[in-house]
């Protein structure tokens, strides 16, 4: 015959069950923390001066004032003024939001703002050049960037066109005249 041997259970200490609960929970929560701490940064836009309206969508051009730093305050770019005549287009530079335009950390990034608002905006390396930096240029490669981005004003690609149009015609009419000589028998 087969013996089976019996062993006693003793009661659960009082407390153990909870004491059991709380370690379970705090292993929870530090399992949380580590994966949250080894999440992928992701792209942030901080609001310096709101802006009011609406924000610019893909396919906009936006007009922008900005310096571009590397995440240790080194400055690699700053916007220029157009060398157009005033009031034909609002100042800044014109960016167009679409792909390949601009990188996607940007293009993100500026539809989140609205005219007249002074952002900092925060991108990580994948958002930006990746390992694949332009040739020549002073970001290292994976390198998060950090612009500080005041929007001007943003208009529809056809309005921008148009305009552009309307600036190369300008510009022809005054090269025809500076060309035409003096009138005959002067």
């Amino acid at each position: 015959m087969t013996e089976i041997t019996r062993v006693p259970l003793q009661p659960v200490a009082k407390g153990s069950l909870t004491k059991l609960w709380l370690g379970v929970i705090l292993a929870v929560l530090i399992g949380a923390g580590l994966a949250w701490a080894a999440m992928p940064k992701g792209l942030d836009v901080e609001t310096v001066t709101a802006g009011a309206g609406d924000s610019p969508q893909v396919g906009d051009v936006v007009f922008v004032n900005y310096v571009g730093k590397l995440a240790d305050g080194t400055e690699f770019d700053r916007s220029q003024p157009l060398p157009v005549p005033p009031g034909l287009f609002p100042e800044g530079n014109p960016l167009l939001l679409e792909e390949g335009a601009i990188i996607d950390g940007f293009i993100e990034g500026l539809q989140q703002m609205q005219k007249g608002g002074s952002y900092v905006l925060t991108i990580p390396a994948e958002q930006a050049y990746g390992a694949e930096p332009p040739p020549g240029s002073p970001i290292p490669a994976n390198a998060d960037l950090v612009f500080e981005v005041e929007v001007v004003d943003f208009m529809s690609r056809d309005d921008f066109q148009a305009r552009a149009a309307a600036l190369q015609q300008m510009m022809g009419e005054q090269g025809a005249e500076g060309q035409a000589g003096p009138p005959p028998g002067q």
